[in-house]
């Protein structure tokens, strides 16, 4: 099979429409990819959502702040520290990748997910916890968190950097890789070997597909494996 995309648009369309964690994770399986799904806790706001993107890593930090002269740190007075400037620097088809705070606050609200809507970014990812959950909801944005907690992250954390490398449960996401999420989980796909694994995922599926439809007319599963090789 030929490259089935043009572009990063393309592909993200057609991740979202044909494939899922399931045959994208099996096929990385196949190519020695073993350790690229996101902690099994990381999951959809809203068990529907589907998200194919490009990473944008955002670093956040818990912070003490007791209000005293002693705290005067480079980012001591900047609410939220560099979470603002992170956010409004999303691109189209970006997604928020949020990590390295306690699960002691929300990382991602509302407003939040009203700018990212704007930008044009593909979803959020959040290694914590979101608040205004009903708002997110209601806004439809794919949005990949540990669950929902309204503590606020003002005086509890702040964003240290972004656009920089960072890892979640030991899974490496640097900017740009590609993304793709749904309810069974996220997968974090290496730039050098994505338009293999979409190539053989699309070829997966397709031969998955015709599994189905044998035994569904009564094949069974031991000759299923031996016909197809897939089961």
């Amino acid at each position: 099979m030929s490259k089935p995309y043009e572009s990063d648009a393309d592909l993200f369309k057609l991740m979202r429409e044909r494939l899922f964690t399931a045959v994208i994770g099996d096929v990385m399986d196949q190519m020695g990819l073993r350790r690229q799904f996101l902690p099994a806790g990381i999951a959809p706001l809203q068990r529907t959502s589907k998200m194919a993107g490009r990473a944008m890593p955002v670093l956040e930090a818990d912070i003490f702040d007791d209000g005293t002269e002693l705290s005067r740190g480079p980012l001591a007075r900047k609410p939220f520290g560099l979470m603002l400037e992170a956010l409004d620097d999303l691109k189209a088809g970006e997604v928020y990748v949020a990590t390295g705070a306690s699960l002691r606050y929300a990382l991602w609200g509302e407003l939040m997910t009203a700018r990212a809507l704007v930008l044009k970014a593909a979803g959020a990812i959040l290694d914590g916890y979101v608040r205004d959950a009903d708002g997110i909801e209601a806004l439809g944005f794919p949005t990949f968190c540990r669950g929902v907690y309204a503590q606020d992250q003002g005086v509890r954390g702040k964003v240290m950097d972004f656009r920089s490398a960072v890892e979640i449960g030991g899974i490496r996401v640097e900017p740009g890789t590609l993304i793709y999420g749904d309810r069974e989980g996220v997968l974090v796909i290496p730039r050098d070997a994505e338009e293999e694994v979409i190539v053989r995922a699309l070829e997966k599926t397709e031969t998955e597909d015709a599994v189905g439809e044998a035994i569904r007319g009564g094949m069974s599963a031991t000759q299923a494996l031996e016909t197809f090789g897939v089961m």
